[in-house]
């Protein structure tokens, strides 16, 4: 399949104000995304919160089912969050490790994931361990094999970082942590809507992922997957009366699937245009959005050669849709602000954002471009045209 892309632009009303590359920020929504919250909210507006919630049901249910088939999961195993960052700390949070257990997470881990390593650490005795990156930037494999021990509580891993172009192996760091029963939690962030996400092959135990970026969606909702085995025993760190249903004087019970993480209260009008912009990626085929995504991403690549000073900071041995580099003399925010005012987006990554591998690799505040795949080539040359002029 083909992506038609004059018609997906003509079914994204955010191409006609500016040029944007900055899907790994928050990406143009569909028209038909942006219908269903608005729709969703007049609704509310109209008949109330709750009568709009109980008349669209049906609607809101099957988006567990369109989150679930995306990533190749069963729907009990899908709870819709309110962001991805919550997502995984309700997974982080909730996951019992013994004092002096120890946590495996990368060299480009996220910021927000790590200083919640380093509160369980501080609290609870546990060591972070980073595992080394081989000579392309990756997760080293062969580190990470030998780092196992009976100690290793978690397996914690960013598959795609904020920066950097590069593509984790995480299917193949899924294999070591089943091969040792090593729980392994996925930050898929970056990569839902980017890329195939089949959880049974990366044998993760827990994903989270967000709706705002390459998926298309609104800000302020999310999910979270958590493998089915854990729903025997795995007890959210927080939970309220819908995750827990207070069934006697002095007893709860929690859900018997994964929506024992969520709470009774929701934002429904983002949870409809979630379950849109899913359906939308589904339909155009998530091979075929890679494929394009990827390939203007190179173009930027290539084209970046020709701007004076550049620097491509991209690592990895394949590439994704995120291109990271510096220019020489140009101060990131600085540019950001005045490509905004020419009509074009695109973004900068300070270093706090991914620490250790800044620090590795000493690494200034990135600027990033990200396209997505209703982007068109002249839209890239235009971007270069003008950093070439900064």
């Amino acid at each position: 399949m083909t992506l038609d892309i004059e018609k997906i632009r003509a079914e994204t009303p955010g191409v006609q104000h500016s040029i944007h590359l900055l899907a790994c920020g928050s990406a143009l929504m569909p028209q038909s995304v942006i219908d269903a919250i608005v729709d969703h909210t007049q609704l509310e507006g109209r008949i109330g919160g709750y009568e709009a919630k109980n008349q669209q049901d049906a609607v809101l249910e099957s988006v567990y089912d369109s989150v679930a088939q995306h990533i190749s999961a069963n729907r009990s195993e899908i709870a819709l969050m309110e962001n991805a960052t919550v997502a995984w700390c309700h997974a982080f949070y909730a996951l019992p490790l013994k004092s002096g257990s120890r946590i495996l997470t990368c060299e480009a881990e996220y910021a927000a994931n790590y200083v919640a390593f380093l509160q369980r650490a501080q609290k609870e005795n546990l060591t972070i361990d980073v595992i080394p990156s081989d000579e392309t930037g990756a997760v080293d494999l062969d580190a990470l094999e030998n780092m196992i021990d009976d100690n290793v509580g978690l397996i914690a891993i960013t598959w795609i970082p904020t920066n950097g172009g590069l593509v984790n192996p995480a299917a193949e760091i899924g294999k070591i942590a089943k091969k040792h029963n090593i729980p392994y939690l996925l930050d898929a962030c970056q990569a839902v809507g980017q890329m195939p996400v089949d959880v049974a092959e990366l044998n993760c135990d827990f994903l989270s992922a967000t709706g705002r970026k390459f998926l298309r969606g609104p800000r302020g909702i999310g999910f979270l997957y958590v493998a089915g085995k854990w729903l025997d025993t795995l007890e959210p760190a927080m939970i309220d009366h819908f995750g827990a249903p207070w069934i006697s004087r002095n007893k709860y019970e929690l859900r018997n699937d994964a929506r024992r993480f969520e709470t009774w209260e929701n934002a429904y009008a983002l949870r409809a245009g979630l379950g849109v912009a899913v359906d939308y990626a589904s339909a155009l085929g998530i091979e075929n959005i890679q494929n394009r995504v990827w390939e203007l991403a190179n173009t930027c690549r290539n084209l970046l050669g020709e701007v004076k000073g550049a620097h491509l900071r991209d690592i990895g041995t394949d590439h994704c849709g995120i291109v990271s580099f510096s220019i020489d003399g140009v101060e990131p925010k600085s540019a950001v602000a005045d490509l905004y005012k020419q009509g074009i987006a695109i973004g900068a990554s300070v270093t706090s954002s991914t620490r250790i591998d800044s620090e590795r690799r000493n690494l200034p505040t990135l600027l990033r471009v990200a396209p997505h795949y209703y982007n068109t080539e002249s839209e890239i040359e235009k971007c270069i045209h003008s950093l070439k002029r900064l």
